[in-house]
């Protein structure tokens, strides 16, 4: 291997070693030994330690054994460059490195004796309810991986081109780091460009230090969604392993590389995550510890992309359409502020609806797109105006089912565009455009070219033909509106009449595999996945369209039974399916072998014993609850594949469900919910407390403000005669 990247490496480790031993010493002079130590919302104390070497650090003194650990990694530093054959002592630096990098940034949060990590738009450390929520993104193939962006392009253009070339390609970005003292983040803040995790834009800090943010929620994914448990050199080695094999990612180095950057990087190799810098840096390209080359470079910066893509074995394809903004799912959690707004389409400002329609092939000119009424560039500025968007399809697997599976994907096709901001669906919708988007010659043409593009290509098998017709004056939008209306209301009947029972198939969902390899979700007309994101129908048309995709059909087979949820055809597969790891599921019980869950549960049910009852928490809720346990530390037990009784992961409507753990007497143990959830469900829960008979059990259902304590809460529960006291126990 080079000569200079092992000098540098390694001398580079020693310097942050140095710094990590320095912010510590006085911190415990200042504070005391015993002082807490902590990341904020998270269950695995500092990630990248625990997963390395097991150790579950809550004090200052269990940073020293991480340190001394540290310490005993770090290879002499060279007198003069030296050249090895093999990689190991710069390896070793690097992990050395890491370990301190994450001494120094929690030391950020415990003592306040540097600058706090989060302020302006930095977002300092991830917490595990944010990496949960980006699961469902990395399993589903809307974001194949990750790129950490060290230092800063010479120019604030070359830094916007740069990140938005990442952005199209679904790319996630991590920033730290700085170069002449300037982080490419600063240089997008300059720019006016809007990062956070909705823009797959994440400015962790200009210290490089904050790197380590990078590996450690690499490190937890391999927690989180392989269900690996660290206790030392053994689970170390299946985490990088892990992400050397699941995780896609890489580093992109710009501007100059010194010591520090140099043994940074060399952590990051030991993940697997190759190196592409712009400047001349020495290489190492034999292959052994990354899949292809370690570090490339100088590569020019507009092929930097490309080249890490390539070195990281990454399989990609881009949405080119003919639109004049940036597209891609990167633009899909964009929010465009009122500032910002060009025109109102919708929500309290117009009336607006969205609608398609299964038609015959002779009736339907593929590619055909028309806006009957005036165009986006006539709206006044800060204007609203009337909006029909009518799509009419044909396809001979085409289903009546499918119309709204298909329509619910306006959303999502439209989101990813720069400038779109759309929320809701059917008569609902609410849009906002922006200036810039508008500017840049954004019509409403071209939301018809995007949404006949896009069926084209995610449904192909059930959508040959499609033409879209956008109407924007008023008399044309009311007078249409009743067509709409009545289909939504006819669809709303149909699938509220099916049932578990009238059903002989039900469909998988295994897209969470590529994370949590024993994990499968079944979904049925009764029981959507635990992401929130699939129904019943959604697998059946996700079958119809790729039928050696990741949902499949299950015959459910002889009933075994019909209480718990148990199908032979089921039992059989998820067996299979599961690396024969889970050999048997309840779909209707929390206590007898319940699903399994992958990490992108919307919520997490528990059992409290005290209570006789079940609680239910929301991913985003960050306070305690009365199990003993916040959200963060209860995923950790339920996701990964897990098969926990007493917990499971859920979709958040499965509450409002007559299979709701059924086989334990269904809504009337739920005993505690946290007031969010609680009022967004209300109008859905009061509607089952009736039908069950039971109208007055949504008052009696505590939440946080009443209390978090399970004692206090059996209290409460007595107080109010909540029905759960008198079933049969649970436990």
């Amino acid at each position: 291997m080079s000569k200079i990247i092992a000098t540098k490496a390694i001398r580079g480790a020693h310097k942050i070693v140095a710094r990590a031993k320095e912010d510590l010493t006085k911190a415990i002079d200042e504070s005391g030994i015993d002082s807490p130590v902590a990341f904020p919302d998270t269950n695995y104390y500092l990630p990248f330690a625990y997963a390395m070497l097991g150790i579950k650090a809550q004090k200052a003194k269990d940073l020293l054994e991480i340190l001394k650990y540290a310490e005993s990694l770090l290879p002499p530093i060279p007198t003069e460059n030296i050249w090895l054959p093999y990689l190991g002592p710069t390896l070793d630096a690097g992990m050395a490195t890491l370990f301190a990098e994450e001494i120094i940034e929690v030391l950020k949060y415990s003592f306040g004796n540097a600058v706090t990590p989060t302020h302006d738009y930095w977002v300092g450390f991830t917490t595990d309810a944010i990496l949960r929520e980006q699961g469902i993104k990395l399993v589903d193939g809307r974001m194949p991986g990750f790129a950490a962006i060290v230092g800063a392009a010479p120019t604030n253009a070359e830094a916007v081109r740069m990140v938005r070339e990442l952005q199209e390609r679904h790319i996630l970005v991590f920033m730290s780091a700085a170069s002449d003292g300037k982080c490419i983040a600063q240089q997008l803040n300059e720019e006016g460009v809007q990062m956070g995790w909705e823009t797959f834009l994440v400015p962790h800090g200009n210290d490089i230090a904050s790197t380590v943010y990078a590996l450690n929620f690499a490190a937890r994914a391999a927690m989180t969604f392989g269900g690996i448990t660290p206790k030392g050199i053994k689970e170390a080695r299946e985490i990088l392993l892990y992400n050397k094999n699941r995780v896609h990612a890489f580093v992109l180095a710009l501007g100059d590389v010194d010591d520090e950057k140099h043994a940074t990087a060399a952590g990051a190799i030991s993940f697997g995550f190759p190196v592409v810098a712009d400047t001349d840096i020495d290489q190492i390209l034999p292959t052994g510890v990354c899949r292809y080359e370690h570090v490339v470079s100088p590569v020019a910066r507009e092929k930097m992309v490309d080249k890490a893509i390539e070195i990281r074995g990454l399989k990609l394809s881009i949405d080119k359409l003919d639109i004049p903004v940036p597209y891609g799912p990167a633009f899909e959690g964009e929010r465009v502020r009122r500032p910002q707004t060009a025109c109102e389409i919708g929500g309290k400002f117009s009336k607006a609806f969205e609608f398609l329609r299964i038609k015959k092939a002779g009736d339907v000119e593929n590619g055909k797109i028309q806006v009957i009424g005036p165009e986006l560039d006539t709206v006044p500025e800060g204007g609203a105006t009337p909006y029909a968007m009518i799509v009419d399809v044909a396809g001979r697997k085409m289903q009546p089912d499918f119309e709204s599976v298909l329509e619910r994907r306006f959303h999502n096709f439209l989101s990813e565009a720069m400038g779109i901001m759309h929320t809701g669906q059917r008569d609902m919708v609410w849009i906002r455009v922006s200036k810039e988007a508008r500017k840049a010659g954004l019509l409403f043409k071209h939301f018809g070219v995007i949404v006949h593009a896009k069926l084209l290509k995610e449904f192909p098998s059930i959508v040959d033909k499609a033409q879209v017709t956008i109407y924007t004056k008023l008399e044309d939008v009311a007078m249409l509106v009743p067509e709409a209306q009545a289909a939504y209301q006819e669809r709303d009947e149909r699938l509220a009449g099916m049932t578990d029972e009238s059903v002989d198939v039900f469909y998988s969902c295994k897209l969470c595999q590529s994370y949590a390899p024993t994990h499968v979700c079944v979904i049925s007309p009764e029981k959507l996945g635990l992401c929130g994101a699939y129904n019943w129908l959604d697998g059946k048309a996700a079958s119809e369209i790729n039928p050696l995709g990741g949902n499949e059909p299950i015959l459910k087979g002889q009933c075994l039974d019909p209480v718990k949820g148990e199908w032979q055809g089921v039992t059989e597969y998820i067996y299979q399916k599961s690396n024969k790891t889970i050999s048997k599921v309840s779909m209707y019980s929390i206590m007898d072998s319940p699903s399994t869950s992958c990490g992108c549960f919307e919520c997490i049910l528990a059992v409290i014993p005290e209570t006789n009852g079940l609680m239910i928490v929301n991913r985003g809720y960050s306070g305690m609850t009365p199990c003993g346990m916040k959200f963060a530390v209860l995923a950790g037990s339920v996701g990964g594949g897990n098969q926990t009784p007493g917990f499971m992961g859920v979709g958040r409507l499965y509450l409002t469900s007559k299979k709701f753990v059924s086989a334990e007497d269904g809504l009337k143990r739920l005993v505690w919910m946290t007031k969010e959830l609680k009022e967004a469900l209300s109008d859905k829960l009061n509607k089952r407390c009736i039908e069950i008979g039971a109208p007055d059990l949504f008052d009696k259902i505590a939440d946080e403000t009443i209390t978090t304590d399970a004692q206090e809460l059996a209290a409460y529960l007595k107080k109010v005669k909540h029905p759960a006291l008198d079933m049969p126990p649970l436990m």
